[in-house]
């Protein structure tokens, strides 16, 4: 999706939510400044594996009976705290995508095992964005608002539809969800209740009506 056609479902989102563009345009000038370029990998290298088939992980309470049960399918892309808990079951994933809101150990140690980072600047992330961002190597910068310079756009709210629209980005056509709920919301800490569950309700919305006729998406 190009910022064109995404920002107006960012607009509503700001709206909807009291959150300020101008700190997401600020986090993203911060990350942009503290990331060396060579730590920064390209579109054009992550579009070197077959992105034909992609298996994307959410942190649904069911995520690890899941992995422990199916074999997982074409590329694999956690979503959020879902890094974590791959890891706890050897699995490494090809690319992870975060907020840096959650188990960032996790995601730093699955970068140092290989995979890709997809790091999101917004504006409630700056204090984590300073604290963490200089410790990745090998990973892709992403903004809410207009990308500029090294920040892509994909589209997307949380980690979880971000990662499925990034994938139809770089040319799935068939996106298998993983340990994805969007009714029952996993709460973290400090949490609340109800808008966790708006933004489900966005994720599913940016996942399902936004999907192209030509892209299957299974919950599996």
């Amino acid at each position: 999706m190009d910022f064109e056609r995404w920002e107006p479902y960012y607009l509503r989102i700001l709206s909807e939510f009291g959150y300020s563009r101008a700190e997401d345009e600020k986090a993203a000038r911060i990350i942009d400044s503290l990331v060396p370029d060579e730590n920064i990998i390209s579109i054009e290298e992550i579009c070197i594996k077959d992105w034909s088939t992609v298996s994307v992980l959410g942190d649904a309470p069911s995520l690890s009976d899941a992995l422990k049960k199916m074999k997982l399918r074409g590329i694999i892309v956690s979503a959020g705290p879902a890094t974590a808990r791959s890891l706890e079951l050897g699995i490494i994933p090809d690319l992870f995508v975060t907020d840096l809101d959650g188990p960032v150990e996790a995601d730093i140690k699955a970068n140092e095992k290989g995979s890709i980072g997809v790091i999101h600047a917004h504006g409630d992330n700056i204090d984590r964005i300073k604290t963490y961002a200089e410790r990745f190597r090998k990973i892709l910068l992403t903004t809410q608002s207009a990308p500029f310079g090294r920040l892509h756009n994909f589209g997307g709210f949380t980690d979880g539809d971000r990662a499925v629209m990034m994938a139809r980005h770089l040319g799935a056509k068939t996106i298998d969800l993983v340990g994805f709920d969007f009714e029952s919301p996993t709460l973290k800490e400090g949490s609340e209740p109800n808008t966790k569950r708006k933004k489900l309700q966005w994720a599913k919305r940016l996942i399902f009506e936004e999907n192209p006729d030509d892209v299957i998406i299974r919950m599996v």
